[in-house]
């Protein structure tokens, strides 16, 4: 049976992951989930500790007859972190199993978890898939009640199922975007666009200089490296590209 196109469901989303399992196994292109930011307020955490620690959280009157935590996960909670990651592992290890091997996860969080949720991935994922964290403008309006430092960024984390599998889209080409090309030596190949020869970051031991057919030396600014090696340079040079 072919899985329908579009489907919405409502229910605990660690038995919604289990109960896709069957259906959509190796089939999801792209995963974006928002979890609970660990702030302290956020979540009661219910799935089932080991033994040992249920043992602890009854001797400690921490549960409610259900066997539940009765208390949200708060700062003086000596598993402040643990907690969040024991309920984070199983659905993001889930979640990887849907996804195809082309397929791409992306997970917002702040700074209370960013570390030790890259941590997570790391060994759910393998650092190998690790794409790239992405930081954006959460906030625009300035907070009176910080003691420190007014954090107005959120992240994103982005996992590939297999990173040799996985391939970033290019974006549509628009009016704004071809007005940079122009043509002033009436090059016989068209519209081109100006781009550096050099860049921010590289290793020292890459520098050099580079003397050209035509007696021009090419030297890299202090603390600017090439984009190209020589002989790329020279071929640069010699389709008249430079």
């Amino acid at each position: 049976m072919t899985p329908p196109k579009n489907l919405f469901i409502e229910g605990d989303n660690l038995e919604v992951l289990k109960l896709l399992q069957k259906a959509y196994y190796g089939k999801i292109k792209s995963t974006y989930i928002d979890p609970p930011y660990n702030t302290g307020k956020d979540f009661v955490y219910p799935d089932k500790f080991a033994d040992l620690i249920q043992i602890c959280l009854q001797y400690t009157d921490q549960l409610d007859d259900n066997d539940r935590k009765n208390s949200t996960n708060g700062e003086t909670n000596g598993r402040h972190h643990s907690d969040w990651l024991s309920m984070m592992y199983p659905r993001l290890y889930l979640a990887r199993q849907l996804l195809a091997d082309n397929g791409v996860i992306f997970i917002s969080i702040d700074d209370n978890e960013v570390r030790n949720l890259r941590h997570l991935l790391d060994e759910i994922f393998g650092e190998e898939n690790f794409i790239a964290i992405f930081s954006w403008h959460s906030k625009f309006s300035p907070s009176n009640n910080v003691k420190t430092v007014c954090r107005q960024h959120e992240y994103i984390l982005c996992y590939a199922r297999e990173i040799n599998d996985f391939k970033i889209g290019l974006r549509s080409r628009t009016e704004k975007t071809d007005a940079a090309y122009k043509n002033p030596n009436n090059d016989k190949r068209g519209v081109w666009v100006n781009a550096p020869l050099y860049a921010k970051s590289g290793r020292e031991q890459d520098r050099y200089s580079i003397t050209f057919p035509n007696g021009i030396t090419l030297d890299f600014p202090v603390g600017r490296y090439p984009v190209f090696s020589k002989t790329k340079f020279l071929e640069l040079y010699h389709d008249n590209r430079l």
